[in-house]
Formats: C-alpha cells, sequence, structure tokens
C-alpha cells in the first residue's frame, strides 16, 4: 500500500493516541483544534502506526533473523551523520538503543539486516545484540538514510517547501517521491496501487511493455499500436502477410508447441506501447500477471527484480500482516489481563466508571461540536478537572456513609 506521508518514528499503535492528547495538552493556548480535526488524526495515526509497527517485533532486535523480507527501519543521525556512512537500524533497537536520538524513519525496506551497533557506529553498542559482523554486506542504501527523499533530494516535513504535496514510495528503488516530481498525474484510489519511479523503469525498459497493457491508465499512459516488437526490433507480420503454417518445417512447429509460452514476448508481440516517461502505477493485482517462464525469471534476477513476482512482498501483504498482528495480540491486553485478577463487583465498578466517562466525555464535546466551537488544550483540562472532583466528593461521601 502506498503511503500519501511518512509519519513519526517513535509511534506505537499503544502510543498513537496517548502522544496526540499531550501534543494538543501542550500547545500554546492561542493555538486551536476542531474536535473533527482531532478524531480524524487521532484515527489516521492508530492504523498507521498498527500498519506499519505491528508487522515488527518491537522488543527483540532483527539480526538474527537475517535479511528480513520486510520490516520497519530507522536510520540514527545522532550516531550516523551525514558524511558518515548509511545505516539502517530495527524497531526494537530504534527504541532501546535510540532513544533520545534524532531518527529517521524509512517505512519499511526489503530485504535489511539491523547494522545497529556494528561497525558503522562508533561508539554504540547494540543493547538487545551485541554481537554482530562488522558490515552486512547485502544490505542496500540510498539518500533516505540521511533523512533527504524524492529526487529533490528534500527532507521530509521540508520547512522550506510550503506546497502541500503527498509522498509516494516507489515499490523497487523504495525512495520517496513527492506526487508532483512523479512526471504523472497520481491516480485516485493510490492506497491500493503500487508506483514504479521513472528512473527505475527506464533501468528496467521491459517493463513498459508490462505497462502498456497492465499499468493505470494516466496522463503519461498514451498507447498506441505499433508493429516492432520492443526490446528485438521485429516485424510483427500483418494478417495478410502471415508465413503459411504448412511450409513450415514439422519439426520448427513442434519446439514451439512444446515450449513454455512467454507472458512477455505475447505482449511484445501486440504491439501496444506506452510513452515512455513519467512514473507508473499498477494496480494490486498487477504481479499475478508477470510472466514467470525460466528466462523471465533470469531476466527479473539480473536485473534484482525477482521480488516482483512475489505477492506476498507488497506492503500491503505486510500491513495486513501487522493488522492481524495486532488483531491477535488484543487478547492479551493488559488492562484485561488486570481485570481477569479482579472479582466480579470490582470489574462491574471498573467497567461502569469507565463507561459513565466516555459518555460525559461524548456529551462534553459534542456540545462543542453542535456549537461548532472549537476544543482547546484549557478546555480538556476543564473536563478531567471536573471528573477529578467529582471522584473525589463520591469517595468522601462514600467514606462518611454508614
Amino acid at each position: 500500500m502506498l503511503r500519501s506521508k511518512l509519519h513519526d518514528p517513535l509511534w506505537s499503535e499503544q502510543e498513537a493516541f496517548s502522544r496526540l492528547l499531550s501534543t494538543e495538552l501542550n500547545m500554546c493556548e492561542e493555538q486551536t483544534v476542531s474536535l473533527v480535526d482531532v478524531l480524524e488524526e487521532d484515527e489516521e495515526l492508530e492504523e498507521e502506526a498498527s500498519a506499519v509497527l505491528a508487522g515488527s517485533d518491537s522488543d527483540h532486535c532483527s539480526y538474527p533473523q537475517g535479511y528480513v523480507k520486510r520490516q520497519a527501519l530507522y536510520a540514527c543521525s545522532t550516531c550516523t551523520p551525514k558524511g558518515g556512512e548509511a545505516a539502517g537500524v530495527c524497531l526494537a533497537c530504534s527504541y532501546k538503543c535510540h532513544e533520545g536520538h534524532d531518527l529517521f524513519e524509512l517505512y519499511t525496506k526489503r530485504n535489511f539486516r539491523c547494522d545497529c551497533g556494528n561497525g558503522k557506529f562508533s561508539d554504540l553498542q547494540c543493547k538487545l545484540h551485541p554481537e554482530k559482523d562488522e558490515v552486512n554486506s547485502l544490505n542496500k542504501y540510498s539518500h533516505n538514510f540521511f533523512g533527504v527523499y524524492c529526487t529533490c533530494s528534500r527532507p521530509y516535513p521540508d520547512p522550506e517547501d510550503q506546497v502541500e504535496d503527498e509522498m509516494i514510495q516507489c515499490v523497487v528503488c523504495e525512495d520517496w517521491l513527492h506526487g508532483r516530481h512523479l512526471g504523472c498525474a497520481v491516480p485516485d484510489c493510490v492506497e491500493l496501487q503500487e508506483m514504479i519511479c521513472e528512473s527505475c523503469m527506464k533501468k528496467n525498459p521491459f517493463l513498459w511493455t508490462y505497462a502498456a497493457h497492465l499499468a493505470v491508465p494516466g496522463a503519461a499512459a498514451e498507447v498506441k499500436e505499433e508493429t516492432v516488437t520492443e526490446e528485438t526490433n521485429t516485424i510483427v507480420p500483418n494478417k495478410e502477410e502471415k508465413v503459411d503454417e504448412a511450409t513450415e518445417p514439422s519439426c520448427k512447429r513442434s519446439r514451439e508447441e512444446a515450449a513454455p509460452s512467454c507472458r512477455l514476448k505475447e505482449l511484445q508481440a501486440i504491439g501496444q506501447k506506452r510513452v515512455q516517461s513519467g512514473a507508473v502505477f499498477w494496480p494490486s493485482t498487477w504481479r499475478s500477471k508477470l510472466c514467470s517462464c525460466s528466462t523471465c525469471q533470469e531476466r527479473l534476477s539480473d536485473a534484482s527484480l525477482s521480488f516482483l513476482l512475489d505477492e506476498s512482498d507488497t506492503v500491503l501483504a505486510y500491513e495486513n500482516k501487522g493488522k492481524n498482528n495486532e488483531q491477535r495480540q488484543q487478547g492479551h491486553d493488559p488492562l484485561m489481563s488486570a481485570l481477569d485478577n479482579l472479582n466480579r463487583v470490582q470489574q462491574l465498578e471498573i467497567i461502569h466508571g469507565y463507561n459513565d466517562m466516555k459518555t460525559e466525555l461524548k456529551d462534553y464535546l459534542q456540545r462543542f461540536a453542535a456549537e461548532g466551537k472549537v476544543v482547546t488544550p484549557d478546555d480538556i483540562r476543564q473536563f478531567f478537572e471536573q471528573q477529578s472532583r467529582k471522584r473525589r466528593r463520591v469517595d468522601s461521601g462514600s467514606f462518611f456513609s454508614s
């Protein structure tokens, strides 16, 4: 799945709401935010945190797993500043070994092994897995590891950029690019699609053949009929120019019939082409339609693109895994575990108290929504102060009652 923006590297599904609330309470008095904004941002942050982080282990360094198929990664500018060697650390190490450091979130990367504490870190030893090789030779690095993105090599967020623009990740180079720098229009429902940037398309020209047939139509997707195949420049005979099959040697026909068909060659023979410029967007099912014959597998391997044949490699598959993990873990919620240790009366008292507070908070905020007013930090403080005073009065009454 494509993301419309990068987010804070220290968010987790447990922290999302509390950090949002903390941010709101620490705003200066002049700053205000609407109730709708608060609720929408909270929901979005929780979904993003769940999708990105729940698929990775937040307690154990991923190094023993080797080159992990896909995981959430971070770069620490405190330990590996610009000008030094690029390095990436796993989710758990970002929490346990780099707390308080300046981190760049890299979202997710494929086939990466955690670098934390290895030879690229002069003054830091990994607290979770101190014994590591000096380098991970199969890791791939980019300018993202120094906090810059896109063809413009700018940070995100960019304090000097006043243009509101989404950032979209290329599924091949895994760089993040501004929508306005893709060289094409961004289609609708982009979150369900994959994008390959123009640079990666041009490095792998055979992908243009697939693009002409499989890609999402867009501003750069002008299609035309050709009689010349893309890579071989062989003229495809017109119907009236077809060779009489009866004149072809039978041995040649038998060899062709025995050989497995190549989807790519079939598409090339059709002669449908696409303007070869700009990024290309692909629907969610496009990988299943790529040719997997031995020749195409070798071509993909030589280009380090074998992962394109793996539908479970997609970010969407990774995020779904994270969401499923979170759902399974909900049965082990610490709060529910604590409730299990209480007797029935205590459980009911806590549940009723929670429901009462939730109802009162909802009623309190609905007044603001009905009047079209904004909710300020002072309003939030006032509500909880009222709850605290109410609880003290209730406790006091209970204490002196006989």
